[in-house]
C-alpha cells in the first residue's frame, strides 16, 4: 500500500470514527469490504480456514469494539494466536440525562456534560463541535431492544472561553472546572428553542422515530474539524482520536493485506481503554479469552490443545507513545527519548505499567527487522508517573508473551493530536510482519 493511499484512508477513518461506536461500524465496513463474514456471540460457529477459500472473520461487542480474524492453519495448538490490540475510544465529553440548562439570568440553552477519560480540557474550547454515538430504542423484546447509530455530522454547539479581559491569569494557568465552566452552548432560547426535551426530540427527528420509542442514549462531544496534513512535506497529521484510531486502523489494515500461513491471526478493538477497561468490551475482561476459546472449539480443539495455542501465542498491545517535545525537551528522560518520524516506539516500565520484557522486546526488534523498520524506545522520567494501556489488562485474563509499542506523537489527548504519517505506516508494515510470522 502506497504511503498516500494509507494516509489518505487513515484520515478517513478517523474522521468517520467520531466516538468508538462509529469507530467500530467503519471498521466492519472495511472488513465486509475485504471479505469478512460476521459471527454473532451467541450462536454456534462454523469456521473454515483460509485454505477453504473462507477463514475471514468478526465480532462486535456492544456495538464499539471488534474482534477480526483469520484462521491460517487449524494446527492453532503448535502455531498460535498472532494478536494486535488496540482500542477504539478515545477522552472526550459524555452528555448526561436530563441534559438540558438554562442560564438563570440569560435565555441561553446548554448541555450538562461530564468528562470521558483524560482530555486535556482547555483545548475544546472555542471549536464547533458536534454530537454522535449509540441510541436506544424500544424494541419487542425487553431484553433486546434497539440500538441506533447517530451523528449529526455539523456544529450544534460550543465551548465559549472565558475573555482574558474578564480572567487576567489565564496565560498563567488557570483550574477548570468541569462542572461549571465546560457546558456546551447550544443556542438562544425563543420560540424556534425550546428547553423540553431538545435533545430527545433531535435525535428523533435525526432517526427519524417517535419521541416515546427513545429509551436512553450513549452520546458525546467531538470536534468537526476534519484531519489535515501538516509540516514542509507534509509530515505531519494533525487530529484527534490518533489515539488510538491510528493503531486500529494499522491493525485491520494489517490483518486483511498479510499473506499468512500459520495459525489464527487477531486484530482486537477493546472500548474503555481511557477508563480503565473494567467493562465487557474492555481488555479487562474475558472478551478475547471466550472469543479464543470459541475459536477453538469450532476447530474441533480439546481443552487442552486450546491452552497449547494460547502458550503458543504473542500480543502485541498498540498504544500511542509521548514523543520528545520540542519546546519541553525536559519532560522525557535524559536518555531514552522518542522522536516523531523515527519509527514506532517500544514501550517499558518497571512497575508494569507495560508488559514488554526482555523476551517481548526482542521478539518486535525482530519483526521490525523483518519489515525493514527502525525502532525506538520509550520510558518514563523517573519521576514522574506514566500511564498504561490495554496490554497489562489484557494480561491479567491471557497470560499470553506480550509486548507494548505505540508511534510517538505530541499533545497526547489533546482535541486536535499531533503524529508522523511515517510512523504509522512503519507500524503498520510490522504488523503485516507479525501476521505472517
Amino acid at each position: 500500500m502506497i504511503k498516500t493511499d494509507f494516509t489518505k484512508d487513515l484520515m478517513n477513518f478517523i474522521d468517520s470514527g467520531v466516538t468508538a461506536f462509529q469507530a467500530t461500524e467503519e471498521s466492519k465496513k472495511i472488513l465486509n469490504e475485504n471479505g469478512f463474514i460476521e459471527l454473532e456471540l451467541n450462536k454456534p460457529w462454523n469456521l473454515k480456514s483460509l485454505d477453504d477459500s473462507e477463514g475471514k472473520y468478526y465480532v462486535v461487542k456492544n456495538l464499539s469494539s471488534i474482534v477480526a480474524f483469520t484462521i491460517n492453519s487449524k494446527n492453532i495448538e503448535e502455531e498460535g494466536f498472532r494478536i494486535v490490540g488496540s482500542h477504539s475510544d478515545a477522552p472526550t465529553f459524555r452528555i448526561k440525562p436530563n441534559a438540558e440548562v438554562s442560564a438563570e439570568k440569560d435565555s441561553y440553552l446548554k448541555l450538562n456534560i461530564e468528562a470521558y477519560g483524560g482530555a486535556i480540557y482547555s483545548t475544546w474550547y472555542d471549536r464547533p463541535l458536534s454530537i454522535a454515538g449509540r441510541v436506544t430504542l424500544k424494541g419487542e423484546n425487553i431484553l433486546h431492544p434497539v440500538e441506533k447509530l447517530v451523528d449529526f455530522k455539523k456544529p450544534m454547539c460550543i465551548i465559549p472561553n472565558l475573555a482574558i479581559h474578564m480572567n487576567r491569569a489565564v496565560n498563567e494557568g488557570t483550574k477548570i472546572n468541569v462542572q461549571e465552566d465546560m457546558y456546551p452552548l447550544v443556542g438562544l432560547l425563543g420560540e424556534n428553542l425550546e428547553k423540553e426535551n431538545y435533545l430527545i426530540k433531535k435525535i428523533a427527528k435525526e432517526l427519524n422515530v417517535n419521541q416515546d420509542e427513545i429509551l436512553d442514549f450513549d452520546l458525546f462531544l467531538y470536534d468537526v474539524q476534519k484531519a489535515s496534513l501538516v509540516g514542509e512535506n507534509d509530515e505531519f497529521l494533525s487530529v484527534g482520536r490518533q489515539d488510538n484510531l491510528s493503531m486500529a486502523y494499522a491493525s485491520l489494515r494489517g490483518i486483511i493485506n498479510a499473506d499468512a500461513k500459520s495459525g489464527v491471526n487477531i486484530a482486537s478493538v477493546f472500548d474503555n481503554e481511557e477508563v480503565g477497561s473494567q467493562t465487557k468490551q474492555g481488555a479487562d475482561s474475558n472478551m478475547l479469552l471466550n472469543i479464543m476459546e470459541k475459536i477453538s472449539l469450532s476447530l474441533g480443539k480439546t481443552r487442552e490443545e486450546f491452552l497449547n495455542a494460547i502458550y503458543s501465542s504473542f500480543v502485541i498491545s498498540a498504544d500511542l507513545a509521548h514523543a520528545a517535545h520540542p519546546n519541553r525537551p525536559g519532560k522525557c528522560d535524559p536518555t531514552t527519548r522518542p522522536v516523531m518520524g523515527k519509527g514506532p516506539a517500544i514501550k517499558e516500565s518497571a512497575n508494569q505499567a507495560y508488559t514488554s520484557d526482555s523476551v517481548s522486546i526482542g521478539i518486535y526488534k525482530s519483526i521490525c527487522e523483518k519489515a525493514g523498520v527502525s525502532y525506538q524506545s520509550f520510558v518514563n522520567r523517573s519521576d514522574e508517573k506514566g500511564g498504561s494501556t490495554i496490554g497489562p489488562k489484557s494480561a491479567s485474563h491471557i497470560d499470553i508473551n506480550s509486548v507494548d509499542i505505540g508511534c510517538p506523537i505530541l499533545a497526547m489527548h489533546s482535541v486536535r493530536e499531533l503524529g508522523a504519517v511515517s510512523d504509522y505506516i512503519d507500524t503498520y508494515k510490522t504488523f503485516v510482519a507479525f501476521f505472517e510470522i
